[in-house]
């Protein structure tokens, strides 16, 4: 039996203690990032004892692999510079052993190759060469070409384990000046479990984003609960820093083409892998995977020309304001401010695009995470004017284009419930909210978020539908002041002229129970304009409601208020009524005809100039 013969490359290796023969004192080391770390290189540097091995700086961009250690790093022979401050170094960075180079991603090639980030020596993972002679960068490429071309010394890990990947990866052997195999795997990182608060954050993440939009994915639980919800999208794209299993998942769902994207069409862009076996099984030699250095990645210019690019971040803490404290923890890898500016310019250049901040109403201590203020918070992201919508498992707080008492008003309504009332008595102090603000302490826990759904209607109206909120109360006006007299008159029953804050606050202001509200929004996520509202209220004491609506002059006639009244009917069903009564005006049939259609049994009293209208509600016409 003939044994097979050992690829060509084996007869070049050497051994790691012969490549740290080469390194002297003071040296610069650049290191790969995360599951791309050349762990074979790097375990045998940390061990060595050798007198050469001393006031070495180890660079690397990301530190969240599990090579360099704390205990390492307090032996004074290692410092590490990385420009985040991940799973080792978050630690280390508070207590003096890392230094930590503040910087925007897509900056930090230049800083590299300018020698302002020196690098003397650059340790890189790649996978076995193909037939032509050429290895892959393989799971991470970040800037380790620019690093390997200022560096004196540059030496390759190859890994049989690590996937062969396309894009800017691939490097002649031939370029190395020393060669080492791997005898560990690649590192490989499990995923998140998923906590409920993050599956119902998750869910309503999802729900603002819409077919055809690009997004970026990284670390923790809203990215791992977000494809399921995300799997009936057509078209998604994918611009993201990291490839994951979550994305994954979400590939194979068949919700992602890349279709509509802007920059390398057909294809996910990404500067790094992080996941389990499996990702790397499918990332090899997948040519619809594509590996750029990190000024392609993180470049906003790049990031822009993708058509409604939709940028969602985990955060820690949110104010009234809309500035967000982000993570500091190890489940949240590329969270820093330097990290996200780029996104963010990325997302305010992108035609359509916007910036969702999703986190939980509270903490894991029950403690409010969305509060007055964040200054005093690590890891600032005061960007408020780039925060176009904030989102927890109550539901979504559009920020985009809204003063700051509407902002607030708009946080305070996605707020964990027991903690609205102390945000609404420290705005009003604050005078960000008016002194005379309702607020109905019980209607923070009887919201009907079930209801929100959306429609087409005729021409290809898109309508979403739900409960109004105290936020509506400017939409509100303007949809008061975009009627005519006579539809203003059909609708009160006078010739109302005006809607001052006080009268339009009582009227947003609803329990959700004897009293409901729907609003009919048109527009997209980043923008939504109200065209429709319709309410019941009870009758005390009796299984009857009250019901009134109206359409937008330039709205009606599409069947929009006949699926209002359909809805209204079937909620107020569900909520015990078996009756529904109305007033009509003799002169508005239009109104009358609606009511006909409706599908309910009906009779109307003609009583000075106007129909009362007595609506079954127990069972439907057939």
């Amino acid at each position: 039996m003939f044994r097979k013969k050992p690829p060509k490359w084996k007869e070049k290796t050497v051994t790691p203690d012969e490549v740290l023969e080469k390194i002297e004192p003071g040296q610069h080391i650049f290191i790969g990032t995360g599951a791309a770390e050349p762990r074979t290189l790097i375990n045998s540097l940390m061990d060595a004892k050798t007198g050469n091995l001393q006031d070495l700086t180890l660079t690397q961009l990301v530190s969240f692999g599990d090579a360099i250690s704390l205990k390492s790093l307090q032996s004074k022979t290692y410092r590490l510079r990385t420009f985040f401050s991940g799973w080792v170094s978050s630690d280390a960075v508070t207590r003096g052993l890392v230094d930590m180079i503040p910087s925007r991603f897509s900056a930090i090639p230049k800083l590299i190759k300018t020698g302002q980030v020196p690098i003397d020596v650059a340790f890189v993972q790649v996978s076995p060469p193909n037939q032509s002679g050429f290895c892959s960068l393989g799971l991470g490429v970040d800037v380790a070409r620019r690093a390997m071309a200022r560096a004196d010394l540059v030496v390759a890990e190859i890994n049989e384990q690590t996937p062969f990947t396309f894009g800017d990866t691939f490097v002649p052997l031939d370029d190395f000046d020393m060669i080492v195999e791997a005898t560990e795997p690649p590192l490989y990182f499990p995923r998140f479990e998923v906590a409920p608060v993050f599956d119902r954050l998750a869910e309503n993440v999802a729900g603002n984003i819409d077919d055809g939009s690009c997004l970026a994915f990284t670390f923790g639980q809203v990215f791992e609960a977000l494809p399921k919800y995300l799997a009936n999208k057509k078209d998604l794209g994918l611009h993201t820093p990291f490839v994951t299993d979550a994305v994954l998942e979400l590939v194979k769902s068949g919700a992602v083409t890349n279709r509509r994207k802007g920059l390398f069409r057909g294809r996910t862009l990404t500067a790094y892998a992080l996941g389990s076996r499996e990702l790397m099984q499918w990332l090899d030699r997948n040519p619809m995977v594509e590996f750029q250095s990190i000024d392609k990645v993180f470049d906003p210019m790049e990031i822009g020309k993708n058509h409604r690019f939709v940028l969602v971040i985990p955060a820690r803490r949110v104010d009234l304001s809309g500035s967000v404290a982000l993570h500091v923890s190890q489940a949240n890898v590329t969270a820093g401010p330097g990290q996200m500016a780029d996104f963010f310019n990325g997302a305010e250049i992108s035609n359509g695009g916007y910036t969702i901040i999703a986190l939980p109403s509270r903490n894991r201590d029950g403690v409010a995470n969305i509060r007055m203020s964040v200054e005093d918070s690590p890891n600032l992201l005061n960007l408020p004017e780039s925060v176009d919508m904030v989102v927890t498992e109550y539901g979504t707080a559009h920020l985009r284009g809204r003063t700051l008492r509407e902002r607030a008003q708009a946080l305070i309504e996605i707020a964990h419930p027991e903690d609205r009332m102390v945000l609404v008595e420290g705005a009003k102090k604050r005078n960000i909210l008016y002194a005379d603000q309702i607020f109905l302490p019980d209607s923070a826990h009887f919201f009907p978020s079930e209801i929100e759904t959306i429609q087409r209607f005729k021409d290809d109206l898109m309508v979403r539908f739900r409960a109004i909120k105290p936020s509506d109360e400017d939409q509100m006006r303007q949809l008061f002041y975009r009627f005519s007299d006579q539809t203003i008159y059909y609708r009160y029953f006078s010739p109302i002229k005006t809607m001052p804050h006080a009268k339009m606050q009582e009227y947003v202001n609803v329990d959700y129970r004897d009293t409901l509200s729907v609003v009919g929004l048109v527009g997209g996520h980043e923008q939504q304009t109200i065209i429709a509202e319709a309410r019941f209220v009870r009758y005390a004491d009796k299984p009857v409601v009250d019901v009134a609506f109206v359409v937008d002059e330039a709205y009606q006639g599409k069947g929009i208020a006949t699926y209002l009244f359909q809805m209204l009917a079937q909620l107020a069903r569900d909520r015990g009524a078996t009756t529904m009564t109305a007033d009509v005006l003799v002169s508005n049939p239009a109104m009358l005809k609606v009511f006909e259609k409706g599908g309910y049994p009906m009779q109307a009293k003609l009583e000075s100039g106007a129909y009362a209208l007595t609506i079954d509600l127990s069972h439907m016409e057939n």
